[in-house]
């Protein structure tokens, strides 16, 4: 028994991944795809495959599976598919196009991801991720995303955190939107075609599996209130990251974890939960009434200099504080990446400086990014045209113009590197359960560089799962099964019993009570820092939150019909679980790297102090029943090409 203090967790068996091939990396995912299996194009029209989510990665999933020739059944929550949360990423996509000739290459963008990634990461899925990064480019150009241009109408780059060298695209500061759009584009052909069938304003409430495969989900349609079963001969989940188990993130409101949790709960393992990425642009909170966070792109980074007052306590405005006077403590501690470092560098330290009394706005909570050196090199018209949308919007939410003051930006929780397990092929611990996007592991390590989450979830959707799926699937078409197979109304019956309960409690506190308690916990304990007696606290009292929920929550209205606090209530559910297996894994790995900063494992200088001897591993963990110590089980990460270093940005 581990940390057997609280009983918190069992060591198991060990899990290794064994679909990367060995031999030279270069060549692993060209030889992966020729020793897969395939699957004919007649066959292709017998089989139907379930993608939940229609972001960047579930988007691109369910247009190419389509146009293959498969029949996908697409499941979204929101009331169109172009609404996913992927049409909030901002700054960029990175690829190993060098462009610019400034010494990138596949081999490079390879090295920064793993090095960002603090030496947590697979290198096969890290180095795959890199050379299908360039072919993500040409995709998306066919589709017409408008990326920006340089005057002689070539593609234009920028710099990002965490990289020397200008590789990442963007399309002004509305990238994320202008891919979705693209992949949205290509999944609505297929709608049209007939190939995929669009189940909008419907969620996913169980995973359905029979004789050891995934085979289906249980959905309500969130209109109408009905529940049903859904099947198919594999399973996608793209159902995003877990953010808004801090309840304040710059997630959207309705991102949520249920489709992953109902997956592990049901055997799906659950890899580096503790890992999240706090992103270093946010505007700072304004007041307890706020229900969610925005998020600054990073790409301001590249021309906005990051600064506090040298002296603690310092009220006066930022343009009555003279130059000599000013820290440009990005510059000043990280010479050689300046303010371009990663992002758990850069929250961090400003973290540091606002703990010395040195931060600025309500409630010393923040610091300034002053554009005023850009506006002076390069010319307002020049800045507008790079960041005007984003200038725009600062000025909406604050009220201040960013081209007179400096923007004020604070930390916030923005992504989340853990998700389920998935080996080289994406498949998850359940056969047939494939797990794509920000809702897998797999190539972030301990911390997300900047602009690699499109990256990650394009290619994952338009390259990699259309290759893997297919040796799985090869092996089907599998046994028709119907509503009325007894794996099938079990899980529509756990649906039923669980909404029922929900709306039998009457008790005397919101949903939204419970959550913004369980996220002032987690963000007090287990958010930029963590020790271990705030996580112990933390789990002390998620378990007690967890068991007062289930006692005192309130959820007016019916389960038939819309019912938007019944859709929240099952999410917070889930949540409540999520935290303590976060909390758990946290305090379990007493190391720091990258998001995961231990208070107890820092560097004389106050950086991240990894321990490769007793962690250089994926913990990925088992569900073994509601408030019983989960199972860990270990994958080792072997590190042939990138060998693990200290992380120095000086």
């Amino acid at each position: 028994m581990g940390n057997d203090q609280i009983g918190n967790y069992i060591v198991g068996e060990p899990i290794a991944e064994t679909k990367a091939p060995d031999g030279p990396i270069e060549t692993r995912w060209e030889r992966r795809r020729f020793s897969g299996k395939l699957v004919n194009p007649a066959n292709k029209r017998k089989m139907t495959v379930i993608v939940v989510g229609t972001g960047l990665a579930g988007a691109s999933a369910g247009a190419t599976l389509a146009e293959l020739g498969y029949h996908v059944k697409s499941y979204c929550y929101q009331d169109s598919p172009r609404r996913a949360h992927s049409i909030a990423a901002q700054g960029g996509i990175n690829a190993a196009k060098n462009y610019r000739n400034d010494g990138d290459s596949v081999y490079r963008l390879f090295y920064d991801t793993v090095k960002g990634g603090d030496f947590r990461s697979r290198e096969s899925n890290v180095y795959r991720l890199a050379e299908v990064s360039v072919n993500i480019i040409d995709q998306a150009v066919a589709q017409g995303v408008p990326f920006a241009r340089e005057y002689g109408g070539l593609l234009d780059t920028r710099s990002f955190g965490g990289t020397q060298v200008s590789r990442t695209f963007y399309a002004r500061g509305q990238t994320g939107q202008q891919l979705l759009l693209g992949a949205y584009q290509a999944l609505e052909r297929q709608i049209a075609a007939g190939n995929v069938e669009m189940n909008a304003r419907h969620e996913m409430l169980e995973l359905i599996i029979v004789d050891g495969r995934a085979r289906g989900i249980v959905v309500r349609d969130l209109v109408t209130g009905e529940i049903t079963t859904e099947f198919a001969d594999a399973v996608v989940l793209a159902s995003g990251g877990y953010g808004n188990v801090f309840f304040l993130s710059t997630n959207a409101k309705g991102c949520n974890v249920t489709a992953s949790w109902r997956a592990h709960r049901k055997g799906a393992l659950f890899a580096n939960p503790c890992y999240t990425q706090i992103h270093p642009t946010c505007i700072p909170q304004s007041g307890d009434h706020q229900s969610k966070l925005t998020l600054m792109s990073e790409s301001l980074r590249n021309d906005g200099r990051v600064w506090v007052p040298k002296k603690a306590g310092d009220k006066r405005a930022p343009g009555d504080i003279p130059e000599d006077e000013r820290d440009y403590y990005l510059e000043r501690i990280y010479p050689s990446f300046g303010n371009l470092v990663p992002r758990d560098i850069a929250s961090r330290a400003a973290k540091n400086v606002c703990d010395e009394g040195r931060g600025v706005g309500p409630g010393g909570l923040g610091v300034y990014l002053d554009f005023a050196d850009a506006i002076k090199r390069l010319g307002r018209p020049a800045v507008e045209a790079k960041y005007g949308n984003l200038f725009d919007m600062y000025q909406r939410i604050t009220g201040e113009d960013p081209y007179e003051v400096p923007m004020r930006i604070y930390p916030a929780v923005h992504y989340t590197m853990g998700g389920l397990w998935v080996d080289y092929d994406l498949q998850s611990t359940i056969p047939g359960l494939f797990v794509i996007g920000e809702a897998n592991f797999s190539d972030h390590g301990a911390n997300r560089l900047g602009a690699s989450a499109l990256m990650q979830g394009l290619a994952d959707g338009y390259f990699v799962l259309p290759n893997t799926i297919n040796e799985y699937l090869a092996a089907g078409p599998f046994p028709k099964v119907d509503g009325q197979h007894p794996a099938a109304v079990e899980a529509r019956t756990q649906v039923e019993d669980r909404l029922q309960r929900l709306l039998s409690i009457n008790g005397d506190r919101t949903v939204d009570s419970f959550h913004r308690e369980l996220g002032h916990i987690m963000w007090e304990y287990c958010g930029m820092e963590r020790t271990d007696a705030g996580l112990r606290k933390a789990i002390e009292l998620i378990r007690g939150l967890r068991e007062e929920y289930w006692r005192r929550v309130k959820v007016s209205g019916a389960g038939e019909g819309l019912n938007q606090a019944l859709e929240r209530a099952g999410r917070v559910a889930d949540f409540l679980e999520l935290a303590e297996l976060m909390c758990i894994d946290a305090l379990h790995r007493t190391e720091s790297c990258g998001g995961h900063f231990r208070a107890e494992s820092q560097t004389p200088d106050g950086e991240a102090q990894r321990d490769d001897e007793n962690f250089s591993y994926v913990a990925a963990w088992e569900f073994t029943g509601a408030g019983q110590p989960p199972v860990l089980h270990k994958e080792d990460l072997n590190f042939e090409y990138v060998h693990p270093t200290q992380r120095s940005y000086k």
